[in-house]
C-alpha cells in the first residue's frame, strides 16, 4: 500500500483577487493562497485522501503564509522548498461581471521557477497512487527539468499520472513552446483534464468530440475530462461519453478554482473505485460530484483554503 493518495509538483503562489473597492474608489485586493495545483491537492485532502507537494516559494512572508495554508488544509509539505534569493510568485486576478477572469502574473523570476531537479524526492513519488502536474512548471528549463525528472520516477514507479494543462498565455515566451511542453506531458499522462479553450487551442478542432479525437489518435490515455464552465463537463473513456449538466449557482463571485476543483474530485473517484472498467454509472456520479463541488467553490473567494465539503457537496446533489 502506498502512503500518499495523491503528489503534486508545480507552482504555489498568491492569488490577489479583488474584494470590494476603498473609499477612494480603488479596487481592493486580497492575498488568498493559490495556484492550480495545491487546488487540486486542497479538495482531495478534504475529501479524507492524503496528499504531499513539491515546489518553491520565497523565503518571505508570503511564501511563510503559503506554507501555513499548506499545512492547515492536511497537505504534506515537507517538500515545499524556500528560496532565500527569489521571491514568492503573485498573481493578480481580476474577475469580469460574469465570474471570468483575467491574470496578471509577477514572475520574472518566482520562486516556483526555481525547482532543480537535486530537490526532487524520489521516496515520495514511489510512495504515491496519483503524480499530478501541470504546465507552469514546465515554462522554464530548471524547473521543466525538474517536472520532466519527476514524471520519469512516477512512470517507473506505476503511478497514475495525471495533467491539467492549465495554459496561462502571458507565462510563456511562445504559444509554439506552449503546445510542445502540452504534447510531452500528454505522453505519460493516464488522466487528462483539458478545458474546452484549451483543447481547441491544442487540436485545432471546434468540437470537443472531434478534438479529444485527436488526442487519442496520438496518444493512449485511458480517461478524458473536458471542462466546460457554464455548459458542465464531459468524460470520455474507452468508446463512452458522458456529458452532465453544470450547477449553476445564483451567488457565484468568480471561477478561480472551478476547474482544480472539479480535477480534485475526479482524481479522489478514481482513488476510491480505480481507472479500469468503469461505467457509464460510474462517470455520471463521478462528474456529478465533481460539478457540484466546482459550483460551490465559485461562490467563495479564493479557493485553496476554503474547499467545499463532502457533506456540503452531498447536500448540494440532492437538491
Amino acid at each position: 500500500m502506498k502512503k500518499y493518495g495523491v503528489t503534486a509538483i508545480g507552482e504555489l503562489l498568491i492569488d490577489f483577487t479583488q474584494n470590494g473597492i476603498s473609499e477612494q474608489g480603488n479596487a481592493l485586493f486580497e492575498a488568498n493562497p493559490g495556484g492550480a495545483p495545491c487546488n487540486v491537492l486542497s479538495i482531495i485532502s478534504k475529501l479524507g485522501d492524503k496528499t504531499a507537494f513539491i515546489g518553491k516559494v520565497g523565503k518571505d512572508s508570503f511564501g511563510k503564509q503559503l506554507k501555513s495554508a499548506l499545512e492547515e488544509v492536511g497537505i504534506d509539505a515537507t517538500y515545499l522548498y524556500m528560496d532565500e534569493e527569489v521571491h514568492t510568485t503573485l498573481a493578480l486576478v481580476h474577475t469580469f461581471a460574469d465570474g471570468d477572469r483575467d491574470f496578471s502574473f509577477y514572475r520574472n523570476p518566482g520562486a516556483d521557477m526555481m525547482l532543480t531537479e537535486d530537490e526532487i524526492p524520489e521516496d515520495l513519488i514511489k510512495d504515491t497512487k496519483i503524480f499530478h502536474f501541470g504546465t507552469l512548471s514546465m515554462t522554464h528549463e530548471g524547473v521543466r527539468n525538474a517536472t520532466k525528472k519527476a514524471l520519469d520516477i512516477a512512470k517507473k514507479s506505476g503511478c497514475i499520472i495525471s495533467f491539467d494543462p492549465n495554459l496561462r498565455p502571458p507565462l510563456w515566451d511562445s504559444l509554439d513552446n506552449a503546445k510542445e511542453q502540452v504534447l510531452y506531458g500528454l505522453q505519460f499522462c493516464d488522466i487528462l483534464k483539458i478545458s474546452d479553450n484549451e483543447i481547441q487551442w491544442l487540436t485545432g478542432e471546434e468540437d470537443y468530440t472531434d478534438g479529444v479525437k485527436w488526442i487519442l489518435e496520438r496518444y493512449q490515455i485511458p480517461l478524458i475530462l473536458v471542462s466546460m464552465g457554464k455548459e458542465g463537463s464531459r468524460a470520455y473513456y474507452n468508446d463512452t461519453m458522458v456529458e452532465v449538466a453544470p450547477f449553476l449557482q445564483k451567488n457565484t463571485i468568480e471561477t478561480t478554482g472551478a476547474g482544480d476543483t472539479f480535477g480534485g474530485c475526479v482524481l479522489h473517484y478514481v482513488l476510491a473505485h480505480g481507472l479500469e472498467n468503469l461505467t457509464e454509472d460510474n462517470l455520471t456520479e463521478m462528474l456529478r460530484f465533481a460539478n457540484a463541488a466546482a459550483a460551490l467553490i465559485t461562490t467563495r473567494k479564493g479557493a485553496l483554503r476554503v474547499m467545499p465539503s463532502e457533506e456540503e457537496i452531498k447536500e448540494l446533489l440532492k437538491k
